[in-house]
């Protein structure tokens, strides 16, 4: 039986005693935790309780964090497929931890928990096994002056002559084309020496996310968003259709404008919070099932999403920035698990809350972030909560973050609040 009631949220999460973590001093008297904060924000909370198998749990249904919530860094704002805001990791990082805890993604993507852990003066440790993730997350632990930038792109020099080994040129005018190439020459023998410093990695990550996009700060002629990048085949015929060709686009001073932009609203606090988060930073590059790597007991909180049912292929978006960075796309998408049967699926998950568990603090937390795939149909979260019980966890409850429609969900063919990518569902355990 499901019984809805609006009733305050803390209500029900106090008996698991999550504010005691609010920035590990929520003890003072008259303090409010961090929980106290958004429901003040955003009012009244639906709580819908439900049986699993003789055991009551409930979900939280609110728009908790989006409209209303601070904006996030200007250093989230990377490009990448399937990725969350910064405000989910926060909700959890703020009431869940505090300063000098370590926060865990198994599926980092562009690292956006890391990175808002690291900003918010927690340690971190960054798994994906697309090593793509770490070269967009690593340097913005480590970030250098607007000067060590423009000083490094000035040393570098533009061999007009060179051309891609591929056939890039309905993406780009030939001298845009030579000046990525001489970059990603100049970057290749600068790592392949041992050389590539925190300043290389920098304009490594700035330039993997100007490849290609809509606007004129890209290297590209128009195409789709830069998380979309398009095959060669599928650009051709979008520049017919726009009767278009590529313009030269100059590559030294989008990646300075970029950098700039990346930086325009950290704090001195926020820098050094990073700069402290660097030295004991974790980056892998494992199958999120086996990261022995990680010792035993050790995660105080973990907030990720993992792959869903082939709902996304990182293959098609990411070749560019592969052949870009030297990595092999068909080596990388062989290993990526994006499962289209749910049972194989399920399987796989359940190994990964397997080393979560082991990881896991007593008393820490994982905040799963599933979503609603197949229009609906398959709801995920009802899946991960009996995994994560079988492996050990106990399930605080589900926490459904709604949101109001976004030009990208027509994207994905979103017709109602129901279906889709309009709501975080996010599965809550402790150890």
């Amino acid at each position: 039986m499901v019984i809805s009631d609006k009733v305050n949220i803390i209500n029900y999460l106090e008996n698991f005693k999550l504010n005691k973590f609010n920035n590990g001093d929520s003890k003072k008297k008259g303090k409010k935790t961090g929980l106290d904060i958004y429901i003040k924000e955003k009012g009244e909370t639906i709580i819908e309780k439900f049986e699993y198998q003789g055991m009551y749990f409930m979900k939280f249904i609110n728009e908790f964090w989006t409209s209303k919530q601070r904006q996030s860094s200007s250093l989230h704002e990377i490009s990448y497929r399937a990725c969350y805001k910064a405000q989910l990791p926060r909700f959890f990082i703020e009431i869940m931890t505090k300063k000098g805890d370590y926060v865990y993604d198994p599926f980092a993507g562009r690292g956006t928990t890391g990175i808002e852990a690291a900003l918010m003066g927690r340690n971190i440790i960054l798994n994906d096994i697309n090593p793509l993730s770490k070269i967009l997350s690593k340097p913005r632990l480590n970030i250098p002056t607007h000067d060590e930038i423009e000083k490094r792109l000035d040393s570098i020099k533009m061999d007009y002559n060179l051309k891609a080994e591929i056939d890039i040129s309905m993406f780009y005018h030939p001298k845009t084309e030579s000046e990525i190439v001489s970059l990603k020459k100049y970057l290749n023998e600068k790592k392949l020496n041992g050389e590539e410093d925190f300043i290389d990695e920098w304009i490594r990550m700035v330039a993997t996310n100007r490849l290609t996009g809509h606007s004129k700060g890209f290297f590209s002629v128009y195409t789709l968003p830069p998380n979309q990048a398009v095959l060669p085949e599928r650009q051709l015929i979008i520049n017919k259709k726009r009767n278009q060709t590529p313009e030269y686009k100059e590559i030294k001073p989008r990646i300075i404008k970029k950098s700039k932009s990346l930086l325009r609203n950290l704090s001195k606090q926020e820098r050094n919070n990073l700069k402290s988060a660097a030295n004991k930073a974790i980056f892998l590059t494992l199958d999120a099932q086996k990261t022995k790597n990680i010792p035993d007991n050790f995660v105080q909180l973990t907030v990720t999403s993992p792959p869903f049912l082939n709902v996304v292929q990182y293959s098609d978006d990411n070749w560019l920035r592969c052949w870009f960075n030297s990595l092999d796309v068909n080596e990388i998408s062989k290993k990526i698990t994006i499962e289209n049967n749910i049972n194989e699926w399920t399987r796989i998950m359940t190994n990964v809350f397997k080393e979560l568990y082991r990881i896991t603090k007593v008393d820490g937390f994982v905040a799963f972030e599933v979503g609603e795939i197949r229009n609906g149909k398959i709801n995920l979260d009802e899946y991960i909560l009996p995994i994560g019980l079988k492996v050990g966890f106990n399930c605080i409850g589900i926490l459904i973050n709604s949101q109001n429609f976004t030009k990208t969900s027509n994207i994905w063919g979103i017709k109602n609040n129901k279906k889709g990518t309009n709501s975080n569902r996010i599965v809550i355990f402790q150890k």
